[in-house]
């Protein structure tokens, strides 16, 4: 049975050191001289086997590991972005993921959204603990597996990893993954392996390659299938390439791509085109750099692949791409397609908010997130943000745009704030979460601030012996807050009478707005008369009406422990 290389996705919070990771693999092959034996796809980096085997063939002999693969393809592409990209109908087109955590940082948010997406799209994956090397004391080992550098390492910088991988373990258990570091598990199925790596100096990257094929292999077998006919990828970029103009780089996860095939591409608006031409680096250059492709007449998954078709300037990246080479399959394979956008893309009509994003897999994450935490959706689509949305957003009872990964062009945005309707934009799923949750947390505080605004709070005060400054018309009398909070506007009563309203509140001859318990003040009582309706030393309470307690006992949260007290003894 002849296996295709297995893609691995590289994803985890920014800066924890992704790219390095990448690059450390890509460039150790330059500066050895031997870039002949990588192949550097636009947009996906694949390492061949051999390599693999020189670098890690004491592990794999080690681990009892028969290489059977071609390769490994790694997408390459920073952060999780190229996981939701990368998606097909049921899940992502990645076989296997490498989840990359700073060993100093340990998981962050994105780390915990990344772990979502492999949870969501049900994509087994193991633990890259990059920047090993940053450690205090560590012994640096070039290129050398983990096993080797562990045993060069003192022991107090041993127990310092071990301190800092358990506790990884920990908040990795806390989101239900029980984990080890990789040469300690032994059941690979029931526990997630960490490897601890250095993207700088190359240690543990041998392990890592060694378990990604070993597990691939072990695993993944049924995925790996080389299956002959129609070719099956996504778009992951959509770029200008001087004198093609207008080419796709595509991630081909199924099946072979030949010369005068049919493209199927598409998501709302689905073109229908013939290959042009086909391309793939030169593989003694560093394509980041170079920029130098070969054009190619077939090729066969998996691989990276860009392609150049007319029509092809409305394909957006995430979408899904089919080659056929018979032209009356065409229709068919154009309906799948659009079945397969129709699972992500959904409309409820009547409620919840608007889902903006960039590609297929962007918006199908993002859904997911916003599922999770039960926020409805209205309408889910691929794209930038109109004026068409924010129109129709506008009269909702929460007119809210989440643009993920989408663009909101200036004059769009101004159109939204003038029309209340509020967007959400952001590249990153968590960061648009917080921003909703917070504008919800503050829209709720200035509700409750206005409806507390809107009614009397419970309120007891003394009048002080000795502290008569006028007898009527309006009495002015010095007063102790005792219970709750007083206010210009409060009526006040005695004994359940009424016998005034507060007209000012004067703390060292300056007006205030409020006075609470604990503080004392002149008060001056519009109505009352001293020596007749009220005296020297009562006790006088706010008068509340059945609307207000009503609305007190709401917001019973916002109000302190003393206010309470008068309220259930109010209602008592």
């Amino acid at each position: 049975m002849t296996l295709r290389q297995p893609i691995v996705a590289v994803l985890g919070h920014v800066d924890h050191g992704k790219t390095t990771l990448l690059d450390y693999v890509r460039g150790s092959l330059v500066a050895k001289g031997e870039a002949g034996l990588i192949t550097q796809h636009i947009g996906a980096s694949e390492i061949p086997i051999g390599y693999i085997k020189e670098l890690c063939g004491p592990l794999l002999r080690k681990m009892n590991v028969r290489v059977e693969i071609p390769g490994l393809l790694f997408i390459d592409t920073p952060g999780h972005e190229a996981f939701t990209t990368l998606r097909k109908r049921g899940g992502a087109i990645a076989d296997i993921a490498v989840l990359v955590i700073d060993v100093n940082e340990g998981i962050q948010p994105q780390t915990l959204e990344s772990i979502r997406f492999l949870r969501d799209f049900k994509t087994p994956f193991i633990i890259a603990l990059t920047k090993i090397d940053r450690i205090a004391g560590w012994v640096r080992k070039e290129g050398a597996s983990f096993v080797e550098a562990w045993a060069n390492q003192p022991k107090r910088v041993q127990d310092e990893l071990e301190k800092k991988l358990y506790s990884i373990a920990g908040q990795l258990a806390v989101q239900g993954f029980e984990s080890d570091r990789y040469d300690r598990v032994e059941d690979f199925r029931q526990k997630l392996s960490i490897i601890p790596v250095s993207g700088i100096t190359g240690e543990g990257i041998p392990d890592l390659l060694m378990l990604l094929t070993g597990l691939a292999q072990r695993f993944l077998k049924d995925r790996l299938n080389v299956t002959s006919g129609e070719g099956k990828g996504t778009v992951l970029e959509v770029n200008e390439f001087k004198g093609l103009g207008t080419t796709i780089d595509v991630i081909l996860y199924d099946g072979e791509i030949k010369n005068g095939d049919w493209l199927v591409i598409g998501i709302k608006d689905i073109v229908v085109t013939k290959i042009r031409a086909m391309l793939k680096p030169n593989p003694m250059k560093e394509m980041r750099v170079e920029k130098v492709f070969l054009p190619v007449r077939h090729v066969t998954a998996a691989c990276g692949v860009k392609i150049a078709a007319p029509e092809i300037e409305k394909v957006v990246a995430g979408s899904p791409l089919r080659a056929v080479s018979d032209q009356r399959r065409i229709e068919e394979v154009r309906q799948e397609i659009s079945e397969e956008v129709s699972e992500v893309e959904i409309d409820t009509e009547n409620r919840g908010v608007m889902l903006k994003a960039d590609t297929l897999g962007s918006l199908e994450a993002l859904v997911k997130t916003l599922k999770a935490i039960e926020v409805p959706i209205r309408k889910a689509e691929i794209g930038e943000v109109t004026k068409q949305d924010v129109m129709e957003m506008k009269s909702l009872p929460k007119p809210y745009i989440f643009a993920f990964n989408a663009r909101l062009p200036p004059d769009i945005a101004k159109i939204a704030g003038d029309n209340k309707v509020k967007v959400f934009s952001s590249d990153v799923i968590y960061r648009l979460v917080e921003g909703y949750e917070k504008w919800e947390k503050d829209t709720a505080k200035r509700r409750e601030d206005d409806m507390l605004a809107s009614v009397n709070r419970p309120g007891r005060f003394r009048i002080m012996p000795g502290y008569l400054f006028r007898q009527s018309k309006p009495a002015i009398v010095g007063v102790e807050v005792m219970k709750g909070i007083i206010k210009p506007g409060n009526k006040l009563k005695k004994e359940g009478n009424v016998v005034g309203e507060i007209k000012e509140l004067q703390r060292q001859g300056e007006n205030v707005s409020d006075a609470k318990a604990g503080e004392q003040v002149a008060v001056s009582i519009e109505g009352a008369t001293v020596g007749r309706n009220i005296e020297e030393g009562d006790e006088l309470d706010v008068s509340l009406s059945h609307e207000d307690v009503a609305v007190l006992n709401k917001l019973r949260g916002r109000l302190r422990g003393d206010e309470l007290e008068l309220i259930d003894e109010l209602e008592g």
